[in-house]
């Protein structure tokens, strides 16, 4: 099992040379004066290095050990707490966070790349941290002036944790149906009653406190999404001097038995009139945690990629040194018994379309979060609008395509060490059960999906859309001749995706089946053309350069693999989602 080592080259190839970063900041009201190209770099040199020193060594054991429930009590496995202690202290759970309560401010674009560094270090780790910094964000958007004061200092530093608590066993997706229970009291708070599912981070030993916001309904609430609130609902009662109280009325009744991530506790949680405040207004619970979702299901997706990274990283070392057969050209290494694998076709076209699709995901993950500094931060009202609106219509893209081809790098890093593959010995087995939740939670890939076409696509009457294929064709346009070989099949990969938008926009208009029948494929196509974007831009960024060095000779390579060898996916898509609905209703429920 090889380690971990955090691809900070890359990250500052994006950064600084695709996207050049540091100059949005410089006109970004609220991040010029905090942080610059020097600055970034410092942050994710660290970052890398507390990840791969402290963070990596513990995902096999903490995989192995599990998280274990006794009586309501959470423990998390050998050496988490010192792990968690450690990166707390480097401030590294509010590096996002508001300065005015201890965070340090940094942008999503870097906080993005700490969080793909701690979660291909140890996904289950990387959980507790990401729901905390997730909760922060709606606190600080929508909770009043005390509730910040109070609770947001103790959790940037990492001395409490957060929590999302929103799903119910008979509400996952449909969130309108939750039945949890808040009654107003007469000194402005709230008994919560109810019971969630699936809560990561409910309970454990980590933190002294857990910090959760609980969806419920108000009495007089309307059924539906419009009738839901979201509540602070603390695990220890905080008093007015900012001491910890007593034990709020609340339990972890269970955690669950998972595939993977297992050192991350997944937690029935049991409120019995539970002491809690709302966040906002009666009413808002789904708009406040919407602030959160986007930067969340980003963060998702880049757990996806970060497992898919990690898959590369063993699978190449692996592929460099076993030796098996040789060479369809004969004898590379004949004073030995074989050859590496790494000769080998199908093993070079396993780790190229590895590489491509971390390269291609870590350049969009990067090109979304800067979207998102540029909604929060800018003051000029159209750039905002606009960033707005793309991360509107990107976030599932985000989401799912990033996690979807975060399992295809752990199949392929899989396969490549073959039976070994397949054993707990080399951690690649750990990577395809860990990477699987990510298509799951936070709204499975179908509903993103569903999400990109029928509400960004065909609910904007195409505008979302245009607005990004618009940006790609005034790229093409401007670029220089000898980028053609990239430009030319981008080119002709929108059109692709135009014409499938097209189709989707009117036959959407005579059969709504047809919106989801078509859904998967669709967001599969703009996906693979996104990252054709990423790639023509950063085949740009390097082009020149090639001849100083080996980096860029490898993007390019990368890049003219992918154009030739993954983007042509988008044609049996295409044609798989023009097949229409008819095919999915021809068979009764009965006749399954």
């Amino acid at each position: 099992m090889s380690d971990y080592k955090a691809p900070l080259r890359d990250m500052r190839f994006v950064l600084n040379e695709v996207f050049e970063a540091s100059r949005l900041w410089a006109r970004l009201p609220g991040l010029a004066e905090l942080v610059d190209e020097d600055t970034a770099a410092a942050i994710l040199e660290e970052a890398g290095k507390i990840s791969a020193g402290i963070i990596a060594p513990l995902r096999r054991s903490g995989d192995e050990q599990g998280c274990t429930w006794d009586n309501g009590a959470v423990t998390v496995p050998a050496g988490f707490i010192a792990a968690y202690q450690a990166f707390a202290e480097g401030g590294w759970v509010g590096v996002g966070g508001d300065p005015q309560f201890g965070g340090m401010g940094m942008p999503k674009a870097i906080s993005a790349q700490v969080e793909e560094m701690v979660t291909s270090a140890n996904l289950s780790f990387g959980t507790y941290p990401m729901l905390t910094a997730g909760a922060c964000l709606s606190l600080s958007a929508h909770a009043s002036e005390a509730l910040k004061q109070k609770y947001l200092p103790n959790m940037y530093a990492g001395v409490w944790s957060g929590s999302m608590c929103l799903t119910e066993a008979h509400a996952g997706t449909d969130l309108g149906m939750i039945r949890t229970k808040a009654v107003p009291r007469a000194d402005g708070s709230y008994a919560i009653s109810g019971s969630k599912i699936f809560i990561s981070g409910g309970e454990h030993d980590l933190t002294e406190n857990i910090i959760h916001l609980v969806l419920a309904r108000l009495p007089d609430a309307p059924a539906g999404p419009k009738g839901i609130s979201l509540f602070l609902v603390p695990k220890v009662l905080v008093n007015d001097d900012g001491s910890l109280g007593e034990h709020n009325t609340l339990s972890c009744g269970s955690i669950e038995h998972k595939m993977g991530i297992k050192a991350s506790a997944t937690c029935v949680m049991n409120f019995d009139d539970a002491t809690g405040w709302i966040v906002d207004a009666p009413g808002k619970g789904l708009a406040a945690m919407f602030t959160m979702m986007n930067y969340e299901r980003l963060g998702v997706g880049i757990q996806g990629l970060a497992q898919g990274e990690r898959s590369y990283q063993s699978a190449v070392e692996y592929a460099r040194d076993r030796l098996q057969s040789r060479a369809p050209t004969g004898a590379q290494q004949p004073d030995k018994a074989a050859d590496p694998i790494i000769v080998h076709p199908d093993v070079r076209r396993m780790l190229l379309t590895m590489k491509a699709l971390n390269e291609g995901g870590r350049a969009f993950s990067s090109y979304v979060a800067l979207q998102l500094d540029t909604a929060k931060y800018s003051d000029d009202a159209p750039t905002r609008t606009r960033a707005e609106q793309l991360v509107s219509l990107l976030t599932p893209v985000a989401k799912s395509f990033l996690t979807d081809m975060g399992l295809e790098a752990t199949l392929h890093g899989q396969m490549i060490f073959g039976g070994h593959g397949y054993i707990r010995e080399w951690g690649q087995e750990q990577l395809v059960r860990d990477v699987r939740i990510t298509q799951i939670y936070e709204g499975t890939n179908g509903i993103q999906s569903l999400d990109l076409a029928g509400r960004k696509t065909v609910g904007s009457g195409g505008a979302l859309y245009r607005l990004f294929a618009d940006e790609i064709r005034q790229f093409t346009a401007n670029a220089s001749a000898d980028l053609g070989e990239f430009t030319q099949p981008l080119n002709a990969a929108v059109d692709t995706l135009d014409e499938l938008t097209a189709w989707l926009l009117d036959r959407a208009q005579g059969n709504p089946n047809e919106i989801g029948a078509a859904s998967v494929e669709y967001l599969q196509v703009f996906g693979y053309t996104a990252y054709a974007y990423m790639w023509a831009l950063m085949a740009q960024a390097a082009m020149g350069k090639a001849t100083e060095d080996a980096f860029y000779t490898s993007k390019l390579g990368t890049a003219r693999f992918y154009f030739a060898r993954l983007l042509p996916r988008i044609h049996s898509l295409s044609a798989s989602a023009k097949a229409g609905s008819e095919s999915l209703y021809s068979l009764d429920a009965a006749q399954f």
